[in-house]
């Protein structure tokens, strides 16, 4: 088999296989023909070609955040590569370690007026955690030799310590289309391997923190988004037995323990509370884990609480001080701290104190409260949004789009612990179907993307990916436009809600499910959506959509309501 021409290209896809990354998005064009080459003719890279450049990279997403491993994605020269950015920088805040591969004209040509140039080497500088460029001339050994030098570097860099995007920007100049053999020598084998230290906490430190925790009448944990760990949730358990230690975990938090040991309803328990009960609770020690967190009521809580300590865990380049009241920050990962701390702490005395009881029972009478208020309405997005979580059948993994569907999985307690993902690395709607697509891609089992109609709109082109898994599925909350702005607060009461923030159109959903290949269903009332649901979840031929049509301004006074409920 012939191989392209440029060996700057047929290094970069032999390091990429070296490393274990196993896919790659490519989104097609001229500039990068010999790194598409090099990649589908290298027989060890899985490849999904999507032509939309924001699309893809939401895609690649999708698939490194489930399948836990690097992702590399491709694009040609020009504007290309800054519609990369959006998921890139999702992709950043996530720590999700997508390589993004951008072709490029020779430097000379940057600036002069030829076709698709511009500054491409570091445009996305500010969300990748380093920039690579490589030239066009490789012709030379020394050449060689710094090619497979960065490459090496830049694939130990996205997956160590904090995990990140790297960019590496790819010199190309004509002919793009020239073959030759499969180039030899050692610049094409060398691999660079980095052996990290373990994690550890000095015995002093430990002993420090340790007793800290058991001396105080009050700890609370929480935690944001985070991937699957039992480990973590193992520890964390451990420590709500001992009284003085409350969690409170959020859907896309993936940590789990027994019944009701973990506070995981923060919304309706706090929106409960009364101000005094809020003063009582206020604890000693804050530690916070994981990615950013979703509920604006703890977050207010506790920024007005005058909180003693406040200690972040994770890996993290940045100072992390969102609650206004940090004290420490602890760079390790979340598992390796808690583990080493239960293993201190056991030793340690039992402090006299029901404040993990507390607030078990702040949070029983909010899902109290709760289940009272949601069976008196009628349908809406609530009781739409009710039924939903609680159909989700065991082994779904769970996408969630932002803005309203994210909020509302707040309020619900599956039957199941599926697993939670949403891109709330910078919260923002345009992806959220690419990235669900994408993560199908990968997941043996079913995927199902619970979206609200607005954010399906802003990413339709993805119903047009080649190779959809009929394992996808996905539920869209049709209330006519952007339903979260009908109960914000910076919005809700604006006279220009419905003309400029709900942006309520006519949105053909079954023609779309009928042109793209999908099997479509339709609910707009509780005996539709029971009859409906067996049948969605079934459908093993087809992927499949589900809409739930539902009265947007009434869904908005009911939500707005909700948070006034008290005992």
């Amino acid at each position: 088999m012939d191989y392209t021409d440029k060996i700057s290209c047929n290094i970069l896809a032999a390091m990429l296989m070296e490393h274990g990354v196993k896919e790659a998005v490519i989104s097609p064009g001229s500039r990068n023909a010999p790194m598409i080459v090099a990649l589908a003719r290298s027989g060890a890279i899985r490849t999904t070609v999507v032509i939309d450049e924001r699309s893809a990279a939401f895609i690649a997403l999708g698939k490194s955040a489930i399948s836990d491993s690097p992702v590399a994605l491709l694009c040609t020269s020009g504007t290309a590569v800054l519609n990369y950015a959006p998921a890139v920088a999702e992709a950043y805040y996530r720590q999700i370690p997508l390589i993004v591969i951008s072709a490029d004209r020779p430097m000379e040509w940057i600036d002069q007026d030829d076709s698709q140039t511009l500054r491409q080497y570091e445009a996305l500088a500010h969300y990748v955690k380093r920039s690579y460029n490589i030239p066009a001339d490789c012709r030379e050994d020394n050449m060689q030799w710094y090619v497979n030098r960065v490459v090496n570097d830049a694939l130990l860099c996205a997956v160590s310590g904090r995990k990140a995007p790297v960019h590496i920007n790819i010199q190309l100049d004509e002919p793009l289309d020239r073959m030759a053999c499969r180039p030899e020598g050692k610049w094409m084998s060398r691999t660079i391997t980095q052996l990290s230290s373990a994690s550890r906490i000095s015995e002093d430190d430990k002993e420090m923190l340790a007793h800290k925790l058991a001396s105080a009448s009050g700890v609370l944990v929480i935690a944001g988004f985070h991937d699957p760990d039992s480990g973590l949730s193992k520890s964390l358990a451990s420590l709500v037995g001992r009284g003085n230690v409350a969690v409170m975990t959020e859907r896309i938090s993936n940590l789990t323990a027994p019944e009701g040991m973990f506070v995981d309803t923060i919304d309706s328990t706090l929106s409960s509370m009364s101000d005094e009960e809020k003063v009582a609770m206020r604890p000693d020690i804050v530690i916070t884990l994981g990615g950013a967190i979703v509920s604006r009521f703890i977050k207010q809580y506790l920024r007005g609480a005058s909180v003693g300590e406040h200690w972040h865990i994770g890996n993290t380049e940045a100072t992390i001080d969102c609650l206004r009241s940090l004290t420490m920050n602890i760079n390790m990962p979340a598992d390796c701290f808690f583990k080493e701390i239960v293993e201190t702490i056991n030793d340690k005395p039992v402090t006299d104190s029901d404040y993990a009881s507390r607030w078990r029972h702040f949070a029983r009478r909010g899902i109290e409260l709760h289940d009272r208020y949601v069976s008196m309405q009628p349908w809406c997005d609530l009781t739409a949004m009710q039924r939903v979580f609680a159909s989700i059948p065991e082994g779904w993994n769970v996408q969630l789009s932002n803005g309203t569907a994210v909020r509302y999985a707040q309020l619900f307690r599956p039957p199941h612990d599926n697993r939670f993902d949403c891109n709330r690395g910078v919260s923002g709607i345009d992806g959220s179907l690419s990235t669900a697509i994408g993560a199908a891609s990968v997941y043996d089992g079913v995927t199902l993307l619970v979206t609200g109609d607005m954010s399906a709109q802003y990413d339709i082109g993805a119903l047009a990916t080649q190779g959809i898994t009929p394992q996808f599925k996905m539920i869209v909350l049709c209330n006519g436009g952007g339903g979260i702005f009908r109960f914000v607060k910076s919005t809700s009461r604006l006279p220009e809600l419905e003309e400029y923030f709900v942006v309520n159109r006519d949105f053909p959903l079954k023609k779309l499910a009928d042109a793209y290949g999908f099997r479509y269903f339709e609910a707009n009332d509780n005996e539709n959506f029971d009859n409906s649901f067996a049948d969605f979840a079934a459908e093993d031929k087809l992927p499949c959509i589900f809409a739930l049509m539902t009265p947007g301004e009434l869904s908005g006074d009911v939500l707005s309501q909700y948070f006034k409920v008290k005992p």
